[in-house]
């Protein structure tokens, strides 16, 4: 097995573990995260990005919060895993089944600099958001909204962690 795939085996299982401490040494200070919801750059944002997730499930959601993992391949520069989330959506308390395929980039060092996530999102917001992620969950709207959203949850939280 390829040191790379073992950082992304490293990195599922201590997802699986809601640990973000593990998740965070998999990274590069300069890694950069995109996916349906955020468009992440540097370590400070995507790390706080995966403990505030982390600790919302613990708080709210460890009683259903369940990671599965697939398909992980990594060579020298890049990677790839399909990865299934099944969590209550600490927002409206709704059960998600969210389906995600991630593309990675690699340093010589073994890091991730580039972390792609994607997934379908307007079946992730029918299942999250419920009716209005039902009816306008396609659309261009409510993407933006919950990327708002989203990202003002994020500064907050780093914000309350650097006090």
């Amino acid at each position: 097995m390829h040191p790379n795939q073992q950082t992304l085996e490293m990195f599922y299982g201590a997802f699986a573990r809601l640990d973000p401490g593990t998740m965070a040494r998999c990274y590069a200070d300069d890694v950069a995260f995109d996916d349906e919801v955020f468009s992440l750059r540097g370590k400070r944002e995507v790390t706080g990005m995966w403990r505030m997730l982390c600790e919302a499930t613990r708080a709210k959601g460890a009683d259903v919060w369940k990671l599965q993992y697939r398909d992980v391949q990594a060579d020298a520069a890049s990677g790839r895993a399909h990865w299934d989330a099944h969590y209550r959506f600490s927002a409206t308390g709704r059960i998600v089944d969210n389906s995600i395929d991630a593309q990675f980039e690699f340093n010589p060092a073994g890091q991730i600099v580039r972390h792609q996530d994607c997934f379908d999102f307007w079946r992730w917001s029918r299942q999250a958001l419920g009716t209005p992620g039902m009816l306008l969950g396609w659309t261009p709207m409510l993407r933006g909204k919950v990327r708002g959203q989203a990202g003002a949850n994020l500064q907050r939280f780093l914000a309350k962690e650097t006090q």
